[in-house]
Order: C-alpha cells, then sequence, then structure tokens
C-alpha cells in the first residue's frame, strides 16, 4: 500500500483525503490479515478470549474486538471477526499480527476446532465515501446492508465478500476477493471510482481519515503496554463475561487511576507527531502523543494523547514539537461527525 498515489493523476494525501471526505476513495488493504475459525464450540471458545461478545451478532454480522494479554491486559491485537454461523468465523487481524493471533488463539483451543492463515487467499480492498454505494451499485451489485454486516456477491464472475464496515467515518465498504482476481477487481472499482470524481487513496489519506475520528491504530493507540480502558475502547468490551486480561481491566475500570486517552486540536501551526510529549501550563509533562497528523478537514494540526489522568475537556495543554512549544485544546472525539451508522 503506497503512502499516496502519484500527484500527476490527482493522487497526494490531501487530495486524495478530501475524495474520500466528499466523494469516494478506494484503499488496497490487502497487507491486512485473514484467518479463519471453525468447527463444533467455535461461538464459545472464541466468545472466552475475545474481549466483545460474540453472541450479541447474529450470522451475517461482524464484530470490533481486542485480544489481549491474560497477566496484563495489554493488547495483542484489535480485529474485525465475522461470523457466519456459531462454528464458522472469519477474522480480520492487523497485518503484523496475524501469525501471533493465530498462534495465541490455537494453542489451547479444543481438538474440534480448525485454524487456517488465509492472508494469501484473499485481497482486500476498501470503498470508502458518500459514493461509494453508488459505485457498487454502478457495478450490477444488488446491495443493502446494515452497518457492520456482510454478504457474498459476485462480480465479472469473480467471488466476493462484502462488509459495510471500514476505518474513515464515512459509509464504506470493505471487498475480500480472491489473490487470483484480485487485479480484475480493482480495475472494475477504480474504473468506477474515477467516474465519481473519486480516486486511489493510500497509507496516508487513510492515516488522516481515521485520526480525524479518533479511530486506534495499532502500536499507536493500543498496544501489548495499552490496554483497552485506557484507550477509551471500553466500549468494545463486555465485562458480562469471560475473556482474556479481565481481571486486569476491571480493575482499572473500578480504581479508575489509569492512563486516559484525549483529543487535543492544536491552536497555531504545528503539527505534532507520535512520541511528543504533553505538558500543563506549568511545564509538567503529563503525557504523550499516541497519534498525530494535519487534519486536511479541521486545516489544523490534531492528535491523540495518553494522558497520565483525566483531563477535562477545554483545557489547554502544550506539546514540545521539535523544541518549540504549540498550544492545543482538549477535545471530544470524533473531530468530525462520524457517517457510518
Amino acid at each position: 500500500m503506497p503512502i499516496e498515489y502519484p500527484a500527476a493523476n490527482g493522487g497526494g494525501v490531501l487530495n486524495e483525503h478530501s475524495a474520500v471526505r466528499n466523494s469516494v476513495g478506494l484503499f488496497d488493504v490487502s497487507h491486512l490479515g485473514k484467518a479463519s475459525v471453525s468447527g463444533e464450540g467455535a461461538l464459545d471458545y472464541l466468545n472466552s478470549i475475545f474481549t466483545n461478545d460474540l453472541r450479541k451478532i447474529s450470522d451475517g454480522q461482524a464484530q470490533y474486538t481486542l485480544l489481549c494479554q491474560k497477566d496484563s491486559g495489554g493488547v495483542i491485537d484489535d480485529l474485525i471477526i465475522y461470523r457466519y454461523s456459531s462454528k464458522h468465523f472469519l477474522l480480520i487481524p492487523n497485518a503484523a499480527n496475524c501469525q501471533q493471533v493465530l498462534e495465541q488463539i490455537s494453542k489451547d483451543a479444543p481438538s474440534s476446532l480448525e485454524f487456517k492463515n488465509l492472508h494469501e487467499s484473499y485481497a482486500l480492498f476498501a470503498l470508502q465515501g458518500m459514493n461509494s454505494l453508488a459505485v457498487l451499485k454502478d457495478l450490477g451489485i444488488d446491495i443493502n446492508l446494515e452497518y457492520m454486516s456482510f454478504m457474498e456477491s459476485e462480480l465479472n464472475s469473480e467471488a466476493l465478500i462484502i462488509c459495510r464496515t471500514g476505518y474513515t467515518g464515512e459509509h464504506g465498504y470493505e471487498i475480500l476477493t480472491s489473490w487470483a482476481g484480485a487485479r480484475k477487481i480493482w480495475d472494475l472499482l477504480l474504473e468506477k471510482v474515477k467516474k465519481y470524481s473519486g480516486l486511489p487513496a493510500g497509507l496516508g489519506a487513510r492515516d488522516t481519515l481515521r485520526t480525524e475520528m479518533g479511530y486506534a491504530l495499532h502500536g499507536h493507540e493500543l498496544s501489548l503496554d495499552i490496554t483497552p480502558v485506557e484507550a477509551s475502547a471500553s466500549w468494545a468490551v463486555a465485562f458480562d463475561k469471560k475473556f482474556w486480561g479481565k481481571s486486569v481491566l476491571e480493575k482499572q475500570k473500578l480504581e479508575k487511576s489509569h492512563r486516559r486517552l484525549a483529543a487535543i486540536l492544536i491552536s497555531d501551526r504545528g503539527i505534532p507527531r507520535a512520541g511528543m510529549e504533553i505538558k500543563d501550563k506549568d511545564g509538567n509533562k503529563i503525557g504523550y502523543v499516541t497519534s498525530g497528523t494535519f487534519s486536511p478537514s479541521l486545516k489544523s494540526g490534531i492528535a491523540l494523547g495518553l494522558f497520565n489522568n483525566q483531563i477535562p475537556v477545554g483545557s489547554e495543554v502544550f506539546i514540545d514539537i521539535r523544541g518549540r512549544i504549540s498550544q492545543g485544546v482538549i477535545k471530544r472525539l470524533p473531530f468530525l461527525p462520524s457517517k457510518v451508522k
């Protein structure tokens, strides 16, 4: 996945970001992992491991969830799980974590379960933006999906799995197809995307779009050292069931003394980056930036930061940007209204 597509063809992070927010963009996210878990007892076993409750979704629906370390509660990975049935699930982990996720969850699994790494079986494209549905319908795909639900379809004799989800805050879809047919499907999608004045989009725009929405990125807002409670991801944690790391997360939630994630809107021309120190008005370090970028929509620097304590909305903070102190204010997430539901 490129950082950006050539400016000579209308690309570049700012143009690609704008295309997604105002029309439609197409991402090649085939680097993401793909794996399956199937067999008798798959639902109960997976539900005893992952934070979210798979019993709360039906066949044909997908769910965001997290896999935590048993002892520390740190996040091994965050992922999307597609539920085909109580005996068959498709997992979409982060690229670098796919094999680790499979190794962890299969280690003490019942013998009735089968685990498959399907990374080289599927390509994955993300079609995002207000015109994403029009693109699919223009290709002859009859689709009417609720948010976080999926269906099987076909395009030009290639089988597709289409899920209504995405990482941008816009109406969109993620589309799985075979590796063999990937180029053909990409070309067909891109032709229609361009018809609606859209663009192919790269990693740079993906990052600015997700940061505007406050969506966590593993290795930044979530990691082995950052729990879902600290990362404000408790909405994806079902505390009324078993899961790995539950005791740690319950303790954090009860004591309320843990670090907390917050959003920062920069008041001057500074652009914060991950790892930069966040200070209070007296110059005391109170946290650090987990993700920072320039927001093309807000025309300002924005950041997500992990703080040592709770910082009220509206508080002023200061970020050391390469020796220059930039001022910011704590905001509620997301920076922009979400359009995904």
